[in-house]
């Protein structure tokens, strides 16, 4: 940034010095109370014939000394500063983030070629406290024929007024009067608080206004538009039918679907449950149907083994004596027959007792 003072002859200092006020080519508001840390949007609108000017923010008490924050000609936006400019209107935006008590003195300017600057001057009271004169928002939007209500809160003393930028104002003795065609009322009802209505809006109410309480102003730039329409209108008769047969609906669509707008989705989980319970049941059909396969196979195994055991056969064996041993000790003889027996069950074998085979053993003396 660099001051205004370099690049000066002789007659334009001479007319900084004696005009420095500014002149009435250029307004905007004179002060305005703000809270440290916060931003605030300044607005000045300039004569028609400064349309193709280059417009600026000067920082600094002596206009003479000012420091360029920004410019329209460079970027419209250096560190905590930035300006845009809209045309239609000859107005100015200067917005002006994280204030400090270093932010107070400033000037918006229009540098005019060959000659003094047409300039205004304006104040920021930054506070760490409430402001003075504060507004929730600084950009509304109202809609063509619509009404707007816009509430300053205030804490300072003072006349109250509501002007626009580049026009006229509405004081708190008239009550009520126009703006640009636009009626405006004031109401203090309310405690601490200005309630400004604007009603029969139109398309040229667009632009900067600002509240006035005692020292302070604080501005509010109004954008009003065509109001959106409705893509279907019905009559009331019809509204209520249609009401009434949506409710009845939504309670029965509560049971398969939270939204109406769910629908496909809802028909998916339709179909989705019955489908995931009849896989579960094949899934635990199969899983009893391999534990029934193998207990069978086990018992199989067991019976088999079982009739194996049944297909023993037992045999009793007698020794007898040989011929020696029997010429020489004149001994008996005894002749034993030898019969397989089938063993049976358990069962049978206590049951009957015809499928025993008895053996006779016959003793016979041996003649020499």
């Amino acid at each position: 940034m660099f001051h205004k003072y370099e690049g000066y002859n002789m007659l334009n200092i001479f007319h900084c010095i004696f005009f420095s006020p500014g002149s009435e080519s250029v307004e905007t508001i004179s002060k305005v109370s703000v809270k440290a840390g916060a931003s605030v949007s300044i607005p000045c609108s300039y004569d028609i014939k400064y349309k193709n000017y280059v417009k600026y923010l000067c920082k600094g008490y002596s206009f003479n000394y000012c420091s360029f924050a920004v410019r329209t000609d460079s970027s419209q936006e250096i560190e905590k500063y930035s300006i845009s400019e809209d045309k239609t209107q000859n107005n100015l935006n200067m917005t002006i983030k994280r204030l400090t008590a270093d932010d107070t003195h400033f000037w918006c300017g229009v540098e005019i070629n060959n000659g003094a600057d047409d300039r205004q001057y304006f104040q920021l009271s930054v506070t760490t406290g409430t402001p003075s004169l504060s507004l929730a928002h600084q950009n509304v939007i109202g809609y063509i024929g619509d009404k707007i209500t816009i509430n300053c809160s205030y804490r300072n003393s003072g006349g109250v007024r509501w002007c626009k930028l580049g026009s006229t104002c509405v004081t708190k003795a008239t009550v009520s009067g126009n703006i640009d065609g636009t009626a405006v009322t004031i109401n203090m009802t309310i405690s601490n608080v200005i309630n400004v209505t604007m009603s029969g809006l139109k398309q040229e109410s667009s632009g900067w206004y600002y509240c006035v309480k005692g020292d302070f102003q604080m501005p509010v730039h109004l954008t009003v538009t065509v109001k959106p329409t409705v893509a279907t209108t019905t009559t009331v008769a019809t509204t209520t039918t249609v009401a009434a047969t949506t409710t009845v609906t939504e309670a029965r669509e509560k049971a398969t679907t939270v939204h109406r707008g769910d629908r496909p989705f809802s028909s998916l989980m339709i179909l989705a449950i019955p489908l995931s319970v009849l896989i579960f049941i094949v899934i635990v059909a199969l899983s009893i149907l391999l534990v029934l396969k193998g207990t069978k196979r086990v018992k199989i195994k067991d019976s088999t083994a079982s009739k194996n055991e049944g297909d023993l056969t037992y045999a009793e064996v007698s020794f007898k004596k040989n011929k020696a041993a029997q010429a020489a000790s004149d001994a008996d003889v005894t002749y034993s027959s030898v019969v397989s027996v089938k063993k049976q069950s358990a069962r049978r074998s206590e049951g009957k007792d015809e499928d025993v085979t008895y053996s006779t053993i016959i003793r016979h003396k041996q003649n020499v």
